[in-house]
């Protein structure tokens, strides 16, 4: 599965959650903050996944510290899976 979500319109923590939960559409038990971000990409979805930002320097710079908070979830999830010895594994990219 690939996910693509397009940072112009990302400007918030709150509007990522809302994005992501859409992408993935899971909108009616997703908890909108950081440890349902976890919950979802570390369990509930199904592999592989690929994360594509675009434009996701507008994001970082809108979002501050929630920008950092976010990538430090999407990078454990990507860690986690590497260390479980996954074939089909969640990967992101920023771009």
């Amino acid at each position: 599965m690939i996910i693509e979500l397009d940072g112009l319109s990302i400007t918030s923590e709150q509007e990522f959650h809302k994005r992501i939960a859409s992408a993935f559409s899971v909108t009616q038990y997703y908890g909108n903050n950081l440890n349902a971000l976890w919950d979802l990409l570390s369990t509930d979805v199904e592999r592989p996944v690929e994360l594509i930002w675009t434009n996701s320097k507008h994001s970082e710079e809108r979002m501050g510290d929630a920008y950092k908070k976010i990538l430090t979830i999407l990078d454990r999830v990507k860690s986690q899976d590497e260390s479980f010895g996954l074939d089909e594994k969640f990967s992101y990219q920023l771009k």
